[in-house]
């Protein structure tokens, strides 16, 4: 799988990278850390910086869509403790490569964007959690963290000034549900990752029951190229509510799956046109639009349909990541949610009853389907135990094991129909 293009259309975070050019100098050269200096030589108040955040319309990038400007006002400036900053780059669900190309290829946009957030929300210490699968990519951060440090945009007093911020990488083990915010601070703890119960929220009792603030990995990339060309100019480079560029991880049935950044708003139709279109010309059937836990579209409605948070949920389904996996007329719907059920299943923490066991049993139902054992009977009750984990759990992965079952029995439910009735696939064994 290649990962980066040269046919982004308007591009910030992946522009001008080429694989060698990560570096410090590299991205000085692109005008990187000027944002920075600029608020730190102007002593920019940090409640316009969090305000120009607000204006450019940037959500958070991990999946949520929370506005960004509106997250860093929450939290308290005049705590008189310690605050934290976190970066949530554990990027473990299924179509999701995005994060990871940003710490591999432009770490210093997210070096910067953490800094700028950490003088907006008056934070002197932060932490980057990376992906345990992913350790190439921790080397390479790491290295970014000594070169920003060693030529003072990190550490003590940054560029002579009052403002110090340290920020330290950490690598987790590959466990899914530390992309969950409050199981992700477990894990920096040192504990088990489980996630916390909702309220007391991560702004007022985050890291070692202190404030902290988390976002995503693309989400603090963007806020240096957010400042410098203008938080009006980033809004207009989508649309309304959905301002600026997004990231999209485009994988399964395509010629040329990669990131491709584009507007928010693009029509799904142009970034498949970027992506090669579908690989041996076969014909569209199924879109995943937004990482492997978003309810799945039918191919012809996807085709109709714009890259944004608005346009999507319209659609029925949700943004999320960014990460769209495509699959076209030969793939057998029953197979492919067998093998969604079976990662949630696996991933679960087992906090939660209506998750720890109903992953299970979703799961062993749509392997029987798949096997020929299927029961008339099967179906209904696979929407019935998706209902009674979806909002039933601690954290979101209930919500993420039980909407890919609803959607896709919803969206292709004669062929679910089809392997009970006939206790066989609808496609040719052969075709995949």
């Amino acid at each position: 799988m290649t990962s980066l293009h040269d046919r982004h259309i308007n591009p910030l975070i992946l522009k001008d990278l080429n694989g060698d050019n990560w570096r410090l100098a590299d991205y000085v050269k692109r005008g990187g850390y000027s944002a920075l200096r600029r608020i730190i030589e102007e002593k920019i108040a940090p409640e316009a910086i969090i305000a120009d955040l607000k204006t450019s319309g940037l959500r958070g990038r991990g999946g949520a869509g929370f506005p960004t400007g509106l997250k860093w006002s929450f939290m308290p400036r005049q705590f008189p403790g310690q605050k934290y900053l976190v970066c949530n780059t554990d990027e473990g669900e299924p179509g999701t490569f995005k994060d990871r190309d940003i710490i591999r290829y432009n770490p210093h946009s997210l070096i910067e964007g953490m800094a700028i957030g950490a003088y907006a929300m008056g934070i002197t210490v932060g932490y980057n959690y990376i992906h345990g699968e992913i350790f190439q990519d921790y080397l390479r951060f790491e290295e970014a963290l000594e070169e920003a440090r060693a030529a003072g945009f990190l550490g003590d007093k940054i560029m002579g000034s009052d403002f110090s911020f340290q920020l330290h990488a950490h690598h987790g083990y590959g466990a899914y549900i530390c992309g969950e915010e409050t199981a992700l601070l477990e894990s920096l703890e040192g504990k088990k990752g489980q996630p916390r119960f909702k309220p007391p929220f991560p702004a007022s009792f985050g890291l070692y029951g202190k404030p902290t603030t988390i976002n995503n990995t693309e989400t603090f990339a963007a806020v240096p190229f957010i400042l410098n060309i203008g938080a009006e100019n980033y809004l207009g480079l989508g649309k309304p509510n959905n301002g600026g560029t997004k990231i999209f991880s485009i994988s399964g049935d395509v010629e040329r799956p990669g990131n491709y950044e584009v507007p928010l708003g693009t029509p799904f139709a142009k970034l498949m046109e970027l992506a090669g279109g579908m690989r041996g010309g076969k014909k569209i059937k199924a879109v995943i639009p937004g990482g492997s836990s978003a309810p799945v579209i039918r191919g012809e409605i996807m085709m109709q349909t714009d890259l944004d948070y608005d346009s999507i949920a319209k659609a029925g389904s949700m943004l999320g990541s960014g990460a769209v996996i495509v699959m076209d007329e030969t793939r057998c719907m029953v197979k492919a949610l067998e093998r969604l059920s079976y990662f949630y299943f696996e991933e679960s923490c087992g906090q939660c009853t209506p998750c720890r066991e109903g992953t299970g049993w979703m799961y062993r139902m749509i392997h029987r389907i798949e096997n020929g054992q299927g029961r008339p009977s099967d179906l209904d009750m696979l929407n019935s135990i998706a209902d009674n984990i979806q909002g039933r759990t601690i954290c979101a992965l209930g919500d993420a094991a039980a909407m890919p079952v609803r959607a896709f029995v919803k969206q292709f439910r004669e062929e679910f129909e089809y392997h009970v009735e006939h206790k066989h696939c609808l496609v040719p064994v052969s075709a995949y």
